[in-house]
């Protein structure tokens, strides 16, 4: 028989199945989920601050486009297909770095302006029936919020409000709540890049659940001492775990901290609150700073996560030692991408065949696996065998 991720387990309903193996696996699976997921929806790709002036420049994988973003003259993000129109080679081989004016193709020396307009190519001025606006790079729609470029490949783009940013309304309770971190003013204190050999799944469902907490996160549940019961930040809406008592910072050792960003409202002091902005992105509040991770799956088996740490500018320019509360979150990456390699193997095996169990308090990523199966419709094999 056939069940949907939501239907308990027949004969043993405090159990739910899960996704089967192949879902983490098959690379036919993951190509249909770079088609209706990550070229389809938004995905955050670039931090605007890192795009400091005209001509910055960063290259980013999404599904199975590499995309541009660059700062142009008048000083606003723009998002291009990393391809020339000419003959389809790739315009900038590196991850980052700066242009005077132009973005050239080292292939033929189709040159375009940081507006995507084809200003130059050798010959160009004898063919002039080329239009050098329809002949410019594709763009790519483009927002930005929380001070992180999103872009969107899908032609016709969905809701940014009714997507990325209802996620942070769906856990927080309030439109304004995420707001009072002004996480578009805050300064990179730390990034840290980690190359996890694990589906992107894997990684997104251990983020939603605290059912481990306790085996494998000591130093979090000295902090957030509730997370040793095995329910997670996200498990109700508006809900943040609150320090232990004692606990004076979100830290490695729970020592002091940073003043609390401004305007931190009271009932948010003392408590940490995560947020899944699907497919690719979880945003962590604390009082004092924010952690935004934004996870680039390239394979079935690989997905590269970028972290990155964000405090109050003047505790950034000031020099202050942040490596405490890096410290922290740093050591939570490693244990969870840990666990998410331990597990990868097991996906291929016959003892996975047709998937495995989620407890009561994992009722969310039930939930996410049903959102999952929706947005493929039915590619993949459809419903999970039970």
């Amino acid at each position: 028989m056939t069940t949907t991720p939501l239907s308990p387990v027949p004969g043993t309903p405090s159990l739910i199945p899960t996704l089967p193996g192949r879902y983490y696996t098959d690379p036919e699976i993951f190509r249909q989920e770079q088609e209706h997921l990550f070229e389809s929806m938004w995905f955050c790709a670039v931090r605007g601050a890192d795009l400091a002036g005209p001509g910055a420049f960063r290259t980013v994988q999404v599904g199975r486009e590499n995309v541009i973003v660059t700062r142009s003259r008048s000083g606003e993000l723009r998002a291009f297909l990393n391809i020339c129109r000419h003959r389809g080679a790739r315009l900038c081989g590196e991850e980052s770095g700066q242009v005077r004016r132009t973005l050239q193709c080292p292939y033929h020396a189709w040159t375009y302006d940081l507006d995507g307009a084809l200003i130059a190519a050798p010959n160009l001025i004898k063919m002039p029936d080329v239009d050098r606006v329809a002949y410019g790079l594709i763009k790519v729609a483009l927002r930005e919020w929380l001070g992180y470029a999103w872009v969107c490949l899908a032609a016709e783009p969905p809701s940014f409000e009714d997507t990325v940013m209802r996620a942070a309304v769906e856990r927080l309770g309030d439109a304004a709540a995420i707001g009072h971190y002004g996480a578009e003013d805050l300064a990179l204190g730390r990034r840290v890049t980690y190359d996890v050999r694990a589906n992107w799944k894997l990684i997104v469902e251990n983020f939603m659940e605290c059912y481990h907490c306790a085996t494998i996160h000591p130093e979090l549940v000295e902090v957030l001492p509730e997370f040793a019961d095995g329910y997670a930040a996200q498990y109700y809406v508006g809900h943040g775990a609150e320090f232990g008592e004692g606990v004076r910072g979100f830290t490695v050792d729970g020592s002091e901290g940073f003043a609390r960003l401004p305007d931190v409202a009271d009932d948010q002091d003392r408590r940490y609150y995560a947020i899944t902005v699907k497919p690719t992105v979880f945003v962590n509040l604390v009082p004092d700073h924010v952690i935004l991770h934004r996870m680039f799956p390239l394979a079935a088996d690989r997905t590269v996560v970028e972290c990155d740490w964000l405090y109050a500018p003047q505790v950034v320019e000031s020099g202050a030692d942040v490596s405490r509360s890096v410290e922290l979150f740093h050591r939570v990456n490693e244990q969870d991408f840990a666990a998410c390699e331990r597990t990868q193997p097991a996906m291929a095996s016959r003892a996975y065949r047709e998937g495995g169990v989620l407890v009561p308090n994992e009722h969310h990523i039930a939930i996410f696996h049903e959102w999952l199966l929706e947005r493929l419709g039915g590619a993949g094999g459809g419903e999970a065998e039970a």
